[in-house]
């Protein structure tokens, strides 16, 4: 499964494995967090809020993600998420 990540999302399927295995992917109540190396990104629907979604991905096709959103995918389907039982609304003050 991580080669053919890999194989198809390149340089971001590696850091969306690398998130994944790291732990940074975080579930509140209301958004799906990827810590990334900076800062933190919320993720929701899909969409994720970072630069690259913003300003590089090609949004007439669907498979082409940002690391964060292809983690968020990715920890979901293996089940490591880490679940946080709060509002990201109410910590995002103090991250």
């Amino acid at each position: 499964m991580v080669a053919a990540i890999i194989d198809t999302h390149g340089d971001r399927g590696r850091r969306a494995i690398e998130a994944v295995a790291e732990g940074r992917v975080k579930g509140y109540r209301d958004f799906t967090v990827v810590v990334g190396y900076r800062t933190e990104h919320i993720v929701e629907g899909g969409g994720c809020d970072c630069q690259d979604a913003t300003y590089n991905l090609d949004t007439s096709d669907p498979d082409e993600r940002c690391w964060h959103a292809l983690a968020v995918d990715v920890a979901e389907r293996v089940g490591r998420v880490d679940d946080h039982d709060m509002w990201y609304s109410d910590v995002a003050e103090f991250v």
